[in-house]
């Protein structure tokens, strides 16, 4: 039986905004910047998000969605090849990591986030498991950006390439739009 949560009823939205917003994160995290922001690239691209209107801003979040699906379903794939559970070895890290970034994340966001992760994780979509429990809320956004963010990073960690994540997804990116 179909889920009503099948990644193939979701829509992808703009991954590659979604993707450009992680990486110059996780840019500015690597180049030794403490807080993991560099103002002026922080402006840039809080200028770029007052500039988009409801339904590029909704494309946005699902292309965050989406990449979080995708990065899950990597990890899924690589801890399964040393006999691991993604959720056990994912999970209890990125909610501690998320607890560690109290200015960013508000506390009530993080179930949402686990949940969230733990429906990629089991190959549901992130976007339409989030949807049936109603819109999502302001204070659900930053946590939205650092799960996309940590699970970036924890990708990059194991593989030992910082540009490992971002590489991924364009090249999956690449190969869509020539297919």
């Amino acid at each position: 039986m179909s889920s009503p949560c099948d990644p193939k009823y979701a829509p992808a939205g703009d991954v590659g905004t979604a993707l450009l917003m992680v990486d110059s994160r996780l840019k500015a995290v690597y180049d030794g910047k403490s807080s993991g922001t560099d103002p002026e690239g922080q402006r840039l691209v809080e200028d770029f998000i007052a500039s988009l209107g409801p339904t590029e801003v909704e494309d946005v979040v699902d292309g965050t969605c989406t990449l979080i699906y995708m990065f899950m379903q990597w990890l899924r794939l690589a801890y399964e090849d040393h006999d691991r559970d993604v959720i056990e070895y994912v999970v209890p890290s990125f909610v501690a990591s998320l607890r560690m970034m109290p200015k960013s994340v508000r506390p009530e966001a993080i179930p949402t986030m686990a949940g969230l992760v733990i429906a990629a994780g089991t190959g549901l979509s992130p976007s339409l498991w989030r949807r049936q429990y109603g819109e999502w809320s302001a204070d659900e956004m930053n946590a939205l950006e650092a799960t996309a963010l940590l699970l970036a990073e924890h990708i990059n960690r194991l593989t030992d390439d910082h540009d490992f994540a971002a590489r991924m997804i364009s090249e999956a990116l690449s190969g869509a739009h020539r297919d």
